[in-house]
């Protein structure tokens, strides 16, 4: 057995959520995991994160992305409910999705800051509504309620003003 196997197992096989094998275990492009594709979802494995899966709109995020080449690089829990949405984290980020913003990565700084200040249930920013991108001298991630911009020393919270 491998750790994808353990794993699958472990999720109820072919009678959990992930259904049936899609393909056999393969190397990922990387060259350092591997992973397995099942009719509902992936499990990934690294020798640094161990097997994990990804399913639905947060795995195809995560694709568009570039899965295990992507800038939150593989996945390091299963996908589990917060705050009325979903989230994956990964070894350099996570991605939340909520059934009103999709599936939307956040990382780095901004992803430190993010969960400091009590991520998607207690921070006040809700979920991310894009992934980030540039903005002027640095980086910014749009939320619900915030926008939380970096500029190589700090990430920093900017609410909208009040109506």
């Amino acid at each position: 057995m491998t750790a994808i196997n353990d794993t699958y197992a472990a999720l109820g096989g072919a009678h959990g959520f992930l259904g049936a094998a899609s393909n056999g275990e393969q190397a990922c492009f990387d060259g350092r995991g591997r992973f397995r594709h099942y009719q509902g979802g992936s499990i990934y494995w690294s020798p640094e994160t161990g097997a994990h899966e990804v399913h639905g709109a947060i795995r195809t995020e995560w694709q568009q992305l570039g899965s295990e080449r992507s800038v939150v690089g593989y996945p390091t829990s299963h996908e589990s409910g917060v705050a009325g949405g979903r989230f994956n984290s990964f070894a350099q980020g996570g991605i939340y999705w909520h059934p009103r913003t999709g599936a939307h990565e956040v990382h780095g700084a901004i992803r430190v800051r993010y969960l400091s200040d009590g991520g998607p249930e207690h921070s006040g920013y809700g979920f991310p509504i894009g992934d980030e991108e540039p903005a002027l001298r640095g980086r910014v991630s749009r939320f619900q309620r915030a926008e939380v911009f970096w500029d190589r020393r700090d990430a920093y919270v900017v609410y909208p003003a009040p109506c």
